[in-house]
């Protein structure tokens, strides 16, 4: 790895002081200095406005949102559904004005909607992932598909958000109405992540007891934790942070992607504490969605019965879900009409929200999805 700054996934820090400007350009210290200028006025560089939008659903711990258009609709192309995941904010999928997968749809004509959770309340750390997989996700569905003459829903989730999406269409039980499915970086193989090695370790060790101590005492994953699991996997990067923010002060965009990106890692929640161990058992410890062997609720959920169109992105430089790790899910996604692998720039969150995923993954999404529009 190089010191070379890669905004997508920078650590939490303030904006440094002038120093070392002397002998630089005079556009470069004029831009430099207006950037500190305006952050020392407004207390902020990034416009992380979000965009407009309002609930159309609401069920038992989460919400269907729909995003107000910006664009006149387009009849012809048919609704989104973005999934997020748990632990993370769903402002991921709209972190920042000019930076926003959200903001990048709506101008095409498409209707967005996204489903949020109630990560709090003593029910919260009851709820398992069979309730996303089988209730939450399908109910947003068949309330989207319901304002659409019952038409189905293109699905699109990111991490635990793609897992959910793709379990979601494996089964059958709720028949809901999907298009497509687009996950990115969703990790199926975690024997492929490096960060998730020590973990197994222990758990074959004690026999998974250490960890299940653990979360059934507390209840959840708690917020800083799953803040600090996001942070170690950029330690260079936050180690070096100081000399990139000093030697790129003139980089507006740049310093708007470290301030949105600070802002989504000062909003991490905790994980609801029966799916945390589900996901600790049945994905990390026994690596059962590699083998596409999962059982939730006493059956089985299958890869292998996903029968949309899929969409597998990996980010070139994820740590989280490396691409071996999303990669492994193409050998197992075998009644797929129409299944698409695409490798692109960017780590955990960049393949999603970084600089480069406009003309990208954004692009690849929604090439994805216009072929499969009139489905």
């Amino acid at each position: 790895m190089t010191a070379e700054p890669q905004p997508e996934d920078e650590p939490r820090g303030a904006l440094p002081t002038l120093a070392g400007l002397a002998g630089v350009p005079a556009h470069t210290a004029a831009r430099a200095w207006g950037n500190v200028r305006d952050w020392a006025t407004h207390g902020h560089l990034a416009d992380t406005t979000r965009m407009p939008r309002l609930p159309v659903h609401h069920g038992d711990g989460y919400t269907v949102h729909r995003y107000e258009p910006t664009a006149p609709v387009d009849p012809d192309l048919a609704p989104l559904l973005l999934v997020p995941p748990l632990g993370a904010p769903d402002f991921a999928f709209d972190l920042r004005r000019g930076a926003s997968l959200v903001e990048d749809l709506l101008a095409t004509g498409r209707e967005i909607f996204i489903v949020t959770y109630d990560a709090s309340g003593r029910a919260a750390g009851r709820r398992g992932l069979e309730l996303w997989v089988d209730e939450i996700v399908p109910a947003a569905l068949y309330a989207i598909a319901d304002r659409h003459g019952d038409s189905p829903v293109h699905l699109a989730g990111w991490s635990l958000g793609g897992l959910f999406t793709l379990l979601a269409a494996a089964s059958h039980i709720s028949g809901a109405p999907i298009r497509s499915v687009t996950a990115f970086a969703s990790p199926v193989d975690v024997s492929a992540v490096p960060l998730v090695a020590p973990f197994r370790s222990v758990a074959e060790y004690t026999g998974g007891r250490v960890f299940s101590a653990a979360y059934r005492t507390l209840g959840s994953f708690p917020a800083t934790a799953v803040k600090w699991a996001f942070q170690l996997t950029s330690v260079e990067r936050y180690l070096t942070k100081p000399v990139t923010l000093a030697t790129h002060l003139d980089d507006r965009e740049l310093l708007e992607q470290i301030e949105a990106v600070d802002l989504l890692m000062a909003n991490m929640t905790a994980y609801p504490g029966r799916a945390f161990g589900q996901i600790y058992h049945h994905v990390v410890r026994s690596n059962d969605l590699a083998e596409d062997r999962l059982r939730l609720a006493g059956r089985p959920v299958r890869l292998a019965d996903v029968d949309v169109p899929v969409l597998l992105v990996a980010g070139a430089d994820d740590v989280i879900a490396p691409v071996a790790a999303v990669e492994r899910a193409t050998a197992l996604l075998t009644s797929c009409p129409d299944l698409r692998f695409v490798v692109r720039p960017g780590g955990h969150l960049g393949v999603l929200a970084g600089r480069r995923a406009r003309e990208n993954s954004w692009h690849d999404l929604q090439e994805f999805m216009r072929a499969h529009d009139d489905a």
